[in-house]
Formats: C-alpha cells, sequence, structure tokens
C-alpha cells in the first residue's frame, strides 16, 4: 500500500509539474507575440527617415553611432591601461614620452571613432564630413580663433616638450604675475600646474608657447640658485665672503657639489654687493633654501658685526635753496617760493 501510495503522489506532483510548464510556455507565448506586435509598430517610427539636405538619418543608426562612439572611447581607456602596465616596467622611459604616447593614442582612437560614428549615424563619407570640417574651420577662424591657438599649441607641446610632465616652470600668469609649480597634465586645451600652495593653476597652452618660460627642469633637475646681498664699505670682503659660506653650510636641499660660491659683483653707491650661489636638486624648494640662508646671513652678520647698508640722503642749504645730496649726485629737492626769497634778499640788506 505504501508503494502505490509514492506512485499515486509522484503521478501527482508529475502532472502539476507539467500543468505549470505548458502553462509558462503559453504565457511566454502570449508575451512573445505581444511584444513582436510592439515591435512592429515601433518599427515604422524606429527606422522613419529624417532628411536634412544629404543628411538623413534615423533613431536606429543615431544609436549605432552613439555605441560606435563609446566603444571606441571604451577602446583608448583600454589601450592606455594596457600601454601604461607595459611601460611601467621599463624604468628607462621618460614619463614624457609615456604621456605624449598616451594623449596621442586616446586623440587618434577617439577622432577614427568619431568619424566612424558620423558615418554610420548620418550615412556620410569623407568628402561630406570633410565639407562639414571645412565649414567649421571657418567658424573657428572668426569666433574660437584662442581655443584653436590654444589647441594647436598643445601639439607642439605634446611633440616638440619643451614641458613634460613633472617639470617645475615658471610661467606668465594673470596680471603679469608668475605662476611656478609642477607640470601635472598637459591636456588639449590648457596645462595644469601644482604651485608650491598644492593649488592647481590652469594655464592656456598657449601661454606656455608664446610667452616667457622658465622651465627648472628642462637639462635636468639640478639648478642654481642665486642669493644676493649688500654689506658697507668698511667691511672686510674676506670676512664676508667666509661668512656666505658658512651660512649655506648644512642647509637641507642643498648639494655639496658643485660646492657654494661667493661673488663679489660691484661697488654700488651704498654698499658693496656681493651674490651666493648654491646648487640643488630639487628646484621646487628653491624659495624654502633662500628663506634659511637668508635666515642664516642675517644671523651671522650680527655676530660677525657685518653691516648691511641702507640708502641715506644728506640735505644742504646754499643761497636759501635746499639741495638733496644722494649717492654723490647734487638733485635739486626744493626751492624756495618769491616770498621766502625777498624775505631772505631784506634780511641779507
Amino acid at each position: 500500500m505504501g508503494e502505490v501510495e509514492t506512485l499515486m503522489n509522484m503521478e501527482a506532483i508529475l502532472g502539476s509539474c507539467a500543468a505549470m510548464m505548458s502553462s509558462l510556455l503559453v504565457n511566454l507565448w502570449l508575451l512573445w507575440e505581444s511584444f513582436a506586435e510592439i515591435w512592429e509598430r515601433l518599427k515604422g517610427y524606429v527606422n522613419y527617415k529624417f532628411v536634412f539636405g544629404k543628411i538623413e538619418f534615423t533613431f536606429s543608426t543615431l544609436v549605432q553611432g552613439v555605441a560606435v562612439l563609446l566603444i571606441a572611447i571604451f577602446i583608448s581607456r583600454w589601450l592606455r591601461k594596457l600601454f601604461e602596465r607595459r611601460m611601467a616596467d621599463k624604468a628607462r622611459v621618460d614619463p614624457g614620452i609615456r604621456y605624449t604616447v598616451m594623449r596621442l593614442i586616446h586623440y587618434f582612437i577617439v577622432t577614427v571613432g568619431i568619424l566612424f560614428a558620423l558615418q554610420i549615424a548620418f550615412a556620410l563619407d569623407l568628402t561630406s564630413i570633410a565639407v562639414v570640417f571645412t565649414a567649421l574651420s571657418v567658424g573657428i577662424g572668426f569666433g574660437l580663433q584662442f581655443i584653436a591657438g590654444d589647441i594647436a599649441s598643445g601639439f607642439i607641446l605634446l611633440f616638440e616638450r619643451p614641458v613634460r610632465i613633472g617639470d617645475f616652470i615658471t610661467v606668465s600668469g594673470p596680471d603679469s604675475k608668475l605662476v611656478e609649480g609642477r607640470v601635472q597634465s598637459i591636456n588639449l586645451r590648457t596645462t595644469v600646474i601644482i604651485t608650491n600652495d598644492n593649488i592647481a593653476a590652469i594655464v592656456p597652452n598657449h601661454n606656455l608657447v608664446n610667452e616667457n618660460l622658465i622651465n627648472w627642469s628642462y637639462s635636468g633637475r639640478r639648478s642654481r640658485i642665486s642669493i644676493p646681498v649688500g654689506v658697507s664699505y668698511d667691511s672686510d670682503v674676506e670676512l664676508v665672503k667666509e661668512t656666505l659660506l658658512r651660512a649655506a653650510e648644512g642647509v637641507q636641499f642643498v648639494l655639496d657639489e658643485p660646492k657654494p660660491a661667493v661673488q663679489f659683483l660691484e661697488f654700488a653707491d651704498w654698499s658693496l654687493n656681493f651674490r651666493l650661489l648654491v646648487w640643488t636638486d630639487r628646484p621646487r624648494r628653491h624659495p624654502t633654501i633662500k628663506s634659511e640662508i637668508n635666515y642664516r646671513i642675517r644671523q651671522l652678520f650680527l655676530e660677525e658685526g657685518i653691516e648691511i647698508p641702507f640708502p641715506q640722503s644728506e640735505f644742504r642749504v646754499r643761497g636759501g635753496s635746499a639741495i638733496r645730496v644722494a649717492g654723490g649726485d647734487d638733485q635739486m629737492a626744493r626751492q624756495n617760493g618769491p616770498e621766502e626769497t625777498e624775505q631772505e634778499e631784506a634780511e641779507t640788506r
């Protein structure tokens, strides 16, 4: 009896499963018919052709064009990451060359993707695309000339490489103020510079190409720092030289080779002018280095009794006129007015 009941239960379960499967298949068939009916209705709208002159497109071709462009961007990023991993193992490859190669790969693939996307989406041939770019070039020439100049300058920076990623540069900024910092990235239109204050300065590329530019790292990381100082005429020049060299000893980021040096520049109006020359391989730290050495110079000069002079003027009175004597040259500072002159003549008589 137990076996019979088990068989009956299994038959009931199989029957219910078969009913459920048949119901599911019927529902799927009805859903497919509904989807096919909806697709037939939408097909006319999706494939409806819009025509504007020689340009024609449909919603389906637009979707295909966007898909091609997205695929091109994905391939560009994938290739850039692949090349970065391969080049990271080669320590001899210059970071600037690596960055330039990555940028050129990105621009090339994206440009090809845009051309194919336009061709698929709007059924354009290369001749039509050339006509479109010719029309755009007219607009660029009149209204977007600065942007076009920045883009052209960006390609000059990538190929000629006067500035590379990681270089420490000084360039003219807004209001003719100097911007100093490390180059973080060179983009198509702008270059990002991180200053010593950790501020990102966005500089148009044409400023780097057309304006005066100081690249502290162009010929190597090592650069020289000049620290001028003036002393009074009664100072011992040998003592001044020794004191300046002592001020450069043990300063952080200052190189031992080449050794610091002192130059006697000139006999000025107020002082004997020297300059201390030190070398560093951290050009970004040169304001800190100059500040530290200036502190030491001030302290050592006080200890050695070396005077740092300041401009002085003498006034002499001759015949009712005040004469200012500055640096050995007599200059008229003020003359008495007519009333004062008459009064002085009367007193003289």
